[in-house]
């Protein structure tokens, strides 16, 4: 076990719950339609640096105060220490822009309604990357992944006056985490999206899941599968699904041993895709629940080396993204944010866009609906996972439990990616393939790839093919490549001369490529950093790639500069990774255009 497991183990000298009880947790969906009391705002904090959980003999979640002159406390939460959630500490205050332990936030409140028969339950938009959550004095839980969102119930904690819920994050990286101790991205820690006490009757529709049936495609009439989950001891036996757009009200019969599934058959569909992302008013009442939502429904498949969006064949126009607010160097956590980057997507001309390296934020994935941009998600399984822990596995199931959860019903999500650069070895192998396999006995209406590196060996082609013979891919929809070819290796002139083959009969997404440049730093072609560089390069890549066969879709890296301690090179990086096509303050670079035209034209 780490140093840093081992501490949490011992925080407040309470028996965590692990990972399968967590799991147990009922998981709640769709949080911005339910009633809620939103716990945003200023925190106060305290500092925890050698992660002991406590100072001075006294847990910090026992929120202790003295009574009297007498009383000792080595602590304190005090109004004028604040940090803001959602948000990133690092860039909070100056002191803590690298800092990678623990700190404690507080926030206070009362019951916001009086109310019987109703549930409460904390819910975390995410946390970087450990959470210890208590209320009232009582540790909750804790959950590992800094990317997804988590809930705890509270009920039977709540007071009418003054409760307390203290939450303790931990971003120190750990070999056994996931991502795991290097990566190239900025290690923002904290309570980085928003938080919510989340108001529920005491049986409630905790999830649902709508999907159209690719079966059903060509059909006049189409139909609507779906599984409804209650949570509660007093179930209904009816439920009812509303779609007023379509003349839908229709009645289900609710499986009392379980989730239930059901159908609906509608007439006058209308599908959505990026050109019309058609969204349904939909609601689902049960008891004394009810919730809303928007959903559009689409299939996507592969044929050959084809993808097929709504059983056409469609070219994926993309871009990588990070999940960051560069104007305000900070994880992104609002629809303003979402509209931000998504504005400069559609800009270039995008209809697609990879979400790396890990879950982005749910208000970016509702608003790629809106918009009609595709998505790609995936887990940061990326550099030095350790493919032969057991433990590392059932964290990326939970983990990507947990995205499945959150944004299934949402149709602009069309591929779920398992890993990153990573090489084949027998643990890895085996780890990954059976993420493919528990991913699609989740859901089936999506694709399933993972960024794959080429063969280390050429099996006698000249060094101007590169081959892919990766086991993994015989698990996958689509076969996605990562090559940086004139900027990790030669310069962009050795495009003219390589070309890609594979085995398999499979369609293909050039996953990553791109090179560095400072926005304002002019020379020729040649002068790397400069903006004629990558310029230069990305014509070269573009019409490299645009020769391969099953080259369906791109998606470069990345769309505009981040953060990354990984890159000091001074004046030029200075902490950024300088990849991408758009600043840091929001000033396009001359290779955003290159891609522009290339789009235009596709």
């Amino acid at each position: 076990m780490s140093q840093k497991k081992l501490q949490l183990a011992l925080t407040c000298f309470l028996c965590l719950w692990t990972l399968s009880q967590q799991a147990q947790n009922t998981f709640i969906s769709n949080t911005e339609n339910r009633t809620y009391t939103d716990l945003n705002g200023k925190w106060n904090y305290i500092l925890d640096p050698y992660e002991t959980g406590g100072m001075g003999g006294r847990a910090i979640s026992d929120n202790y105060e003295p009574t009297d002159k007498t009383g000792r406390v080595e602590y304190g939460f005090t109004e004028g220490r604040t940090l803001y959630v959602p948000g990133g500490w690092n860039t909070q205050k100056p002191e803590l822009e690298y800092f990678e332990a623990a700190i404690w936030y507080r926030k206070t409140f009362d019951k916001p309604d009086l109310t019987s028969n109703k549930r409460y339950f904390v819910y975390i938009g995410a946390a970087n990357q450990t959470a210890t959550v208590t209320f009232n004095g009582k540790t909750l839980g804790k959950h590992e992944g800094g990317y997804t969102p988590f809930n705890f119930e509270v009920t039977d904690l709540m007071k009418e006056k003054d409760n307390f819920l203290i939450i303790g994050v931990n971003n120190k990286r750990d070999a056994d985490d996931i991502p795991a101790k290097v990566h190239d991205w900025f290690n923002h820690g904290g309570i980085t999206r928003g938080v919510k006490l989340i108001e529920v009757p005491n049986t409630f529709i905790n999830n649902y899941f709508l999907s159209l049936d690719r079966s059903s495609l060509n059909q006049k009439t189409k139909h609507i599968n779906g599984k409804l989950e209650l949570a509660g001891t007093a179930l209904p036996k009816k439920a009812r699904i509303l779609i007023p757009e379509l003349k839908i009200d229709q009645e289900i019969d609710v499986n009392p041993e379980g989730a239930t599934n059901f159908q609906v058959n509608v007439k006058n569909l209308e599908l959505w895709s990026p050109e019309t992302p058609k969204l349904y008013n939909i609601t689902i009442k049960a008891g004394e629940d009810s919730i809303n939502d928007e959903i559009g429904f689409r299939t996507i498949e592969t044929r050959g080396k084809e993808i097929l969006l709504n059983g056409k064949p469609v070219f994926l126009k993309g871009i990588c993204l990070h999940d960051e607010n560069p104007l305000r160097k900070d994880r992104a956590n609002s629809i303003e944010d979402a509209e931000l980057v998504l504005g400069w997507a559609q800009e270039l001309g995008c209809n697609f866009i990879r979400l790396a390296h890990y879950p982005h934020q749910e208000k970016l994935v509702r608003l790629a609906d809106k918009l009609g941009i595709l998505l790609w998600e995936e887990l940061p399984l990326y550099w030095g996972i350790q493919w032969e822990n057991p433990e590392v596995l059932k964290k990326a199931k939970a983990q990507y439990t947990e995205m499945i959860n959150r944004d299934y019903n949402r149709a602009s999500s069309i591929i779920w990616s398992i890993a990153n650069e990573t090489a084949p070895i027998p643990s890895r192998n085996e780890f990954l393939s059976e993420m493919a396999d528990y991913i699609r006995g989740i859901d089936q209406t999506r694709l399933i790839s993972a960024a794959i590196k080429k063969d280390q060996e050429l099996d006698g082609h000249p060094d101007s093919v590169y081959t892919y013979n990766d086991p993994l891919i015989e698990k996958l929809d689509i076969l996605s490549i990562n090559e940086y070819l004139g900027w990790y290796g030669g310069l962009p002139e050795a495009c003219r001369t390589k070309s890609f083959t594979s085995g398999f009969e499979k369609p293909i997404i050039i996953s990553e490529f791109g090179g560095g440049a400072l926005q304002g730093l002019h020379g020729d072609k040649r002068t790397r950093w400069s903006e004629e560089f990558q310029e230069d390069l990305y014509k070269e890549s573009i019409a490299m790639f645009d020769k391969i066969d099953g080259m369906v879709g791109m998606t470069p890296w990345i769309l505009v500069d981040y953060m990354s301690p990984l890159r000091q090179l001074p004046g030029i990086q200075d902490g950024w990774n300088r990849k991408g096509l758009i600043s840091e303050k929001g000033i396009k670079k001359k290779a955003f255009f290159v891609l522009k035209d290339y789009y235009s034209k596709k």
